[in-house]
Order: structure tokens, then sequence, then C-alpha cells
């Protein structure tokens, strides 16, 4: 009996040094002064955040439908990431259809402002991050896979790696699905500003080196040849970057198994630079 008893608070004591090792994740209200609105995001931080050092910080994005609560709900292994990679993660809202970026047709949507400078500006004031490019990096899955380079190549000075999985990359082939003529303007009306907006002709931003690149995209998914065409511009370009392509959709078994190649990726700029 004594030994049954033992054994039982062994475990106990075991789940419990389990759980306080365990990341943690934090549902916080943050406010965009831009959009004059409170919005959510989650934050994981690493089993050894007590330690007191500073820590890299990967914002991971949300897709078109998706909001700030998607990759800890669909894809749980996120929660083991953050102790894997000893980073903080960050999920942004970035609203049911904003694209990530500051909207000319609609006021109210500045998400490219919120993301890149009044999250990233609430996060270093209240975690201990490292608060440079070296430790910051941005990815995310399609609409979110824009929005990640969109913001990198436009924020280099914020951000020093950025991914993509998924991304819509290239949005003029789409110009009616997903909202985003509500975004821009009618594709036939507004021209300039989908060609200015779209990832694929934001490669002038760039300089050989600039910025750690990794993309992923899957054979069967709708977005796999404008990937492709990314890719073969930035082969052309002398734009390093790594490139991921293996059988699999627009789903997120893809982009479970997706984040770890690109959370290794954000982990390994991170070693060579902070």
């Amino acid at each position: 009996m004594f030994k049954n008893r033992l054994v039982r608070i062994l475990a106990l004591l075991f789940l419990t040094c389990q759980a306080a090792l365990a990341s943690k994740v934090d549902t916080v209200e943050t406010y965009s002064a831009a959009m004059k609105k409170t919005i959510k995001a989650v934050v994981l931080t690493p089993d050894s955040y007590v330690s007191g050092r500073e820590f890299p910080v990967v914002y991971l994005l949300h897709g078109y439908s998706g909001n700030y609560a998607d990759w800890v709900k669909k894809a749980p292994s996120v929660h083991q990431a953050a102790d894997t990679y000893q980073t903080i993660i960050v999920c942004p809202d970035g609203n049911f259809s904003s694209w990530y970026f500051d909207s000319p047709a609609d006021p109210s949507s500045k998400y490219e402002t919120y993301v890149a400078t009044e999250l990233v500006n609430w996060v270093d004031g209240r975690y201990k991050t490292i608060k440079n490019r070296k430790g910051r990096a941005i990815t995310g899955l399609s609409m979110g896979g824009h929005g990640a380079l969109y913001l990198a190549f436009k924020h280099q000075d914020v951000f020093g790696a950025a991914g993509s999985m998924s991304g819509g990359v290239d949005i003029r082939p789409f110009p009616n699905n997903w909202d985003m003529a509500k975004k821009l303007g009618p594709y036939a009306q507004y021209p300039d500003r989908w060609e200015q907006n779209t990832v694929i002709n934001m490669l002038h931003l760039l300089t050989p080196g600039s910025l750690a690149l990794i993309i992923d995209c899957g054979t069967e998914d709708f977005f796999f040849r404008v990937n492709n065409h990314l890719h073969e511009k930035m082969l052309e370009r002398n734009i390093a970057h790594d490139y991921i392509t293996r059988p699999g959709a627009h789903n997120w078994p893809y982009w479970t198994s997706a984040l770890n190649y690109q959370l290794l990726f954000m982990q390994q700029y991170f070693d060579k630079n902070v």
C-alpha cells in the first residue's frame, strides 16, 4: 500500500514538473491606434521563459477567414514548438480578410500598421524579447503567407527572417477571390493597386542577403504555380532562399508539418545572428 501511494506521489510530482516546464499560452488584448479598436492575439512563451533572458519572436499569421486562435486550435503542435525552438510565438489577428496591408479602399483596415508596428511595439513592451530585427521573424499560411512576405519586404528594419506556407504570393490571378477586391478595389478599375501590392512584384525591395527567406507550398495546392513562379524570379535576381515543395494540398495537415520546417529555419537564423 505504501509503495502504491509512493508511486502515485512520484507520478503527481512528475506531472506537476512537466506542467511547470510546458509553454504558456496567453490570450491578450492589444490596441490599434490606427484602427481605434482592441484586437486579440495569442502569445506562447517557452518553458524556460522564467530564466530571465531575452527571447527571439516569431510572428505566425493565420489565413483568410481565420483568426488569432487558429494556430493553437488547429495545429496543437505549436505549443511544443515554443519549447523546442525556445522562441516566443505570437499569433496576431489579421481579421477575416485583411490580407495584412493597409487597405487603400477600406480606411478601417490597417493591418500592415497594426502587425508590423503597433503589435511589435506592444509585444516588446510587455515580454522579454530581443528587440531588433535579428531576433524577429514572421511567417504564415495562405493569406498569412502573403502577409508575412509582404510585411517583411516592406519592413526590413523590423524583421530579419520571413517565411510563407502555401502563400498567396501573387494575388493577380485571383481577382474575384477571398474579398481582395474589397480591400484593393476591383482589379479592372484599380490595376495599379493590385500590381503594387502583390508580393511577386515586390522583389525590387530586396537586395541579396537582406532577409533570410523560406517558402513552402504543396504540389497539389492551388497556389503552387504562383509559388513556383516566385521561386524562379528570386533565382533570377540572386535572392537566396529555401524553397520546399512536396506532395500536399491547401490544408491543416500540410501546414502543421510545414511549421516545423519554418521554425527550424528561423531558429537557425536566430542562432547565427543573436
